[in-house]
């Protein structure tokens, strides 16, 4: 095969190849720049809970639950009511900073309760479930987590730890639909999130083979047409 028929068929059929990538790229990036990232987050599901006054003197010690291990002990309000998340070896638990029982793991009433104080719009629950292991829109997150989910536009979710009472995410409908056309953009159909992964790399070079093809064909369209210039009599 002559070289410009070689570069013709190969520019022709990467070029192909390329444009179902370049539609991806191209609806992709304009979701993603129409939708304000603020939205995609889900900041506005959540509501800012404001830190209440608590009477030290009426609280346990914190050495008096840090055993079995402890290496961290935090003091927080959840519900209006002060805790303690203690870290250790063996993860974390929830316990009450007052009596000095233990609340985790958290059962679906707490749970329900914790996620209402946090869900910023209107809506009630429709569901709440314990996950044993996390679902891929949570990617890395530790397991189980209880899901929340309530009524509103685009399917709005809490997911709650059940060790620690703590808001670990907020999902909803345009967030998933981000993470779909991230995961065209990016070319990573495993676990989203490597921007240097084979496929897209073999993609990038095959633009590049496909952009000297096209040069090639554009110098030898020229020189094809002054050599077909009739002579002057």
């Amino acid at each position: 095969m002559r070289l410009p028929a070689l570069a013709r068929t190969s520019h022709k059929w990467l070029g192909l190849l390329l444009a179902i990538q370049a539609v991806f790229w191209t609806a992709g990036g304009l979701y993603m720049t129409a939708v304000h990232i603020d939205i995609i987050h889900g900041d506005r599901l959540v509501r800012s809970i404001p830190a209440t006054p608590l009477d030290l003197s009426s609280l346990k010690e914190p050495g008096t639950v840090a055993h079995g291990g402890a290496e961290t002990v935090r003091l927080e309000t959840q519900l209006g009511r002060p805790v303690y998340v203690v870290g250790g070896p063996g993860g974390s638990r929830l316990v009450d900073a007052q009596s000095g029982a233990q609340l985790s793991p958290l059962g679906e009433a707490a749970v329900r309760a914790r996620a209402t104080a946090h869900f910023a719009e209107q809506g009630r629950i429709v569901s709440a479930e314990l996950l044993r292991e996390a679902p891929g829109e949570l990617r890395g997150r530790p397991a189980p987590l209880w899901r929340v989910q309530f009524e509103g536009a685009w399917k709005p979710s809490l997911y709650i730890s059940p060790q620690t009472g703590e808001l670990m995410a907020q999902r909803h409908d345009l967030w998933r639909t981000f993470d779909f056309v991230w995961m065209l953009h990016v070319m990573d159909y495993e676990t989203r999130d490597n921007v240097n992964n084979i496929l897209l790399r073999i993609t990038t070079w095959m633009a590049f083979v496909s952009s000297l093809t096209g040069a090639w064909l554009l110098f030898y369209s020229f020189r094809r047409r002054r050599r077909a210039r009739p002579a002057k009599a």
